[in-house]
Formats: structure tokens, C-alpha cells, sequence
């Protein structure tokens, strides 16, 4: 959702929200310029061109949703469940577009099936699809199998610093 949220448009939210699309917004822009991300993209810069941020982001989704038992307590399921009831509950404050995509993730169960390269090339010619089909993205699989280990390698690294980059920024968020 916090991705639809505009320039200081978060401000008209409650602060726990505003809070969560400050952390979100610092989070992309942190995975976006950390060198190993970078690394990742540009094995695919050449046939993928900018989509290649994206393409990369939903491959550490991928590894995360496969290595979830060494980053969480919580079972995938348990997590994907409890997101989704909680999206429901706070329907009312839903922007729109996340209120459109709410029952396409959940009917594919985007969140949890990101662990299985099948379901994740499903996912990536759906969004292949809204591009028109300028994205490519349904053929990024192909890459995914040939770097694998070095992708999952990249994400391991990467997500060590995301996460305690995460999780100071928001002790400094929750400060204010």
C-alpha cells in the first residue's frame, strides 16, 4: 500500500501507518542503492533494462518465503494468514489500488507461494502481462535457475544488512 502513498500524502494516515509507509519508503530506497542489490540487477540489466529492480526484488522474495524458518518463529502460513485478515479488518483505509489487488493475492496467494519457482514464474507473467508484455518478466525464471546459488548467496548477504538498516531506522521513526 505504501507504495501508492504520494509525497506527504502518509500524513493523513494514523501514526502507526504513517510510521510503516516512512519505514516501507526507506526500505526501498536502501535496497535500491546496497551494492549487492545492485549486483543482482545488473546480471539482468541486459535483457530485463529497469525491470530489472523489480525482477530482482520479487527473487528476494523468493529466497526469504523459502529461508522464512531462519528469519522468523512464525510459520509462512501463519504470517500470510494474519496479513490478510489484517488487510480485511482495516479495509475502511485501504488505498484503492492495494483494495483492487487484495483478491489476486489472495486468490494465487502471492505471498506465500513466492517460495516456489513455478508459482513465481506465474507471478511474473501476470506482471509481464500488465506491462503489455514490455517487462519480459516471464522469461526471468530462465536466470533465476541459472544463478540460483548466486542470487540466493546475494539475498543472504543483503537481507542481513537490510534487516538491522530496518530496524534502526525504525527505532528512529518510533522515537519521534
Amino acid at each position: 500500500m505504501a507504495d501508492g502513498i504520494r509525497g506527504k500524502d502518509y500524513e493523513d494516515y494514523l501514526p502507526q501507518l504513517k510510521t510503516g509507509i516512512l519505514l516501507h519508503r526507506f526500505i526501498d530506497s536502501y535496497t535500491d542503492s546496497h551494492p549487492i542489490f545492485r549486483q543482482s540487477t545488473k546480471r539482468l540489466h541486459t535483457n530485463y533494462s529497469h525491470y530489472s529492480g523489480v525482477i530482482v526484488d520479487m527473487i528476494y522474495d523468493h529466497f526469504l518465503c523459502k529461508n522464512w524458518n531462519k528469519y522468523s518463529n512464525e510459520k509462512l502460513n501463519d504470517f500470510v494468514n494474519n496479513f490478510y485478515a489484517a488487510l480485511h479488518e482495516n479495509y475502511s483505509i485501504l488505498t484503492d489500488k492495494t483494495k483492487h489487488l487484495l483478491p489476486y493475492m489472495e486468490q494465487d496467494n502471492w505471498l506465500y507461494n513466492y517460495q516456489f519457482i513455478d508459482k513465481l514464474e506465474v507471478i511474473l507473467a501476470q506482471m509481464d502481462y500488465r506491462t503489455k508484455y514490455k517487462s519480459n518478466m516471464r522469461n526471468s525464471i530462465k536466470e533465476l535457475k541459472e544463478y540460483y546459488s548466486e542470487f540466493e548467496a546475494e539475498f543472504t548477504l543483503f537481507f542481513e544488512d537490510m534487516r538491522q538498516a530496518a530496524q534502526e531506522k525504525l527505532d528512529e521513526l518510533q522515537q519521534k
